[in-house]
């Protein structure tokens, strides 16, 4: 697969976050964080549902395959964006995903380093530490202005 088709996916995935988390937040402050949640939830599980049976017929039988911890997706899930309806709204978009990005590089980068939980292993090296830190100035630079 083309590397910029995979960039523009990601790109389009981040801009979905951001866009999700705002709406998530005005949610969050009428109506609580918990139901913010559940309407995410369940809004997308019944869209992805409906586009899993019509396109595969509902092919859930080969996730058997899958290790354990795998499916502990949902519940991490649940973490992600009940955290992005309580954080953002209070926190603003800028400074509460810059936190996620921080975060999710920390624990990416360990993963990667490691080969945890089945991921090929990608040594940490100089340069990714060096955008790890650059970002963390940035975390520094928004929450203090």
């Amino acid at each position: 697969m083309n590397a910029y088709w995979l960039m523009a996916v990601a790109a389009v995935g981040g801009a979905a976050t951001a866009i999700q988390a705002h709406f998530m937040g005005l949610l969050d402050k009428r109506i609580g964080t918990l139901e913010s949640v559940f309407i995410t939830y369940f809004s997308g599980g019944v869209l992805i549902g409906l586009v899993m049976l019509f396109q595969r017929g509902g092919n859930l039988a080969a996730g058997g395959a899958a290790p354990w911890y795998a499916y502990t997706s949902g519940a991490l899930g649940l973490v992600i964006v009940g955290a992005l309806a309580f954080s953002t709204p209070r926190l603003g978009l800028v400074a509460a995903f810059t936190i996620f990005v921080a975060a999710q590089f920390a624990v990416g980068a360990l993963v990667d380093h490691f080969g945890w939980m089945g991921a090929t292993a990608r040594p940490l090296n100089a340069s990714r530490l060096a955008g790890m830190a650059v970002v963390l100035a940035g975390i520094w630079l928004i929450i203090h202005d």
